[in-house]
């Protein structure tokens, strides 16, 4: 049985599409890999921070019932005088 040339030419033709297709696959897989460990780093990054927020607003909270207990404090210690004492 003979060779069908126009057969072989849409074999190679099909061939090289799906070659193409693939390595335009497996580029785009490549750059959605890079984004996805940006975007870990970001994530990273963003954790660490809120650490910090953490951090400093358990310590402003500290700092806040210190103040509140002074002022409380210092209310008990004019209750029961007279205001025009001195």
């Amino acid at each position: 049985m003979p060779e069908d040339p126009i057969a072989h030419s849409e074999i190679a033709a099909l061939t090289r599409r799906h070659e193409l297709a693939q390595d335009q696959n497996v580029r785009e897989f490549g750059i959605i890999k890079s984004e996805l460990t940006t975007l870990q780093l970001k994530v990273s990054n963003l954790d660490q921070k809120v650490d910090n927020l953490t951090s400093t607003v358990s310590g402003l909270e500290q700092k806040i019932d210190q103040s509140q207990a002074q002022i409380i404090a210092l209310l008990t210690e004019l209750v029961g005088r007279r205001p025009d004492a001195s």
